[in-house]
């Protein structure tokens, strides 16, 4: 499939032909769902913790006798039924991680490329680069575009001076290719690939 090239002035540049095994497959919601939770899970810290019987702060003397009270039978004041007691089967530390076949990422990240093709979300911009680090400069260039939550795929590396302009701007995310996910994506309402992005994926994708 064949995809028009961009500047930064919104002036057509040519056109680029797509690999349709990366950009033209038939988006399946399912394998989207995996890819996400799976990168999801792998970002959760499970740091979470509850205190146990063992850990909270009472005295360990048993709060009354066994018997003759006509109540019910106590230890200590730790006792998940009080207040302030441990709490049973609480959270404990642990990580969220698990697996998910390089195949299945690799699809999913095919399929996220093609929902935004065939969505008319996906722009080809020529290249990503700046003569200064001006954000007021790209300010100009976004509204002209039209951009409002969009996400930048250039190539092995990151012109600094279109970072550095960019990281001012609400809604404007640039990363290399190597950082392409399938969450990051669909996040964003556009997905803009340089051609050295978009060489770099096919590649990456094969």
């Amino acid at each position: 499939m064949k995809a028009s090239v961009i500047n930064l002035d919104a002036e057509s540049t040519g056109e680029l032909e797509l690999d349709d095994d990366v950009f033209g497959a038939e988006p399946r919601r399912d394998i989207l769902h995996r890819v996400v939770r799976w990168q999801r899970a792998k970002a959760r810290q499970g740091t979470h913790k509850a205190k146990t019987r063992s850990e909270t702060s009472y005295s360990k003397r048993k709060i009354y006798n066994q018997k003759g009270t006509g109540r019910a039978r106590h230890g200590d004041r730790n006792a998940p039924i009080f207040r302030k007691g441990g709490v049973y089967g609480g959270p404990v530390p642990r990580s969220h991680e698990h697996a998910l076949p390089k195949k299945v990422r690799k699809l999913g990240l095919k399929h996220a490329l093609s929902a935004k093709a065939q969505g008319n979300d996906l722009v080809i911009l020529d290249s990503a680069e700046l003569p200064e680090p001006k954000t007021g400069a790209l300010a100009k260039f976004v509204a002209k575009l039209g951009w409002k939550k969009v996400l930048i795929i250039d190539g092995p590396s990151v012109d600094r001076n279109f970072l550095l302009a960019s990281s001012n701007l609400p809604g404007i995310d640039i990363i290399p290719s190597q950082g392409a996910n399938v969450y990051d994506i669909l996040k964003r309402k556009t997905l803009v690939l340089t051609r050295a992005g978009v060489a770099a994926l096919q590649e990456r994708l094969k």
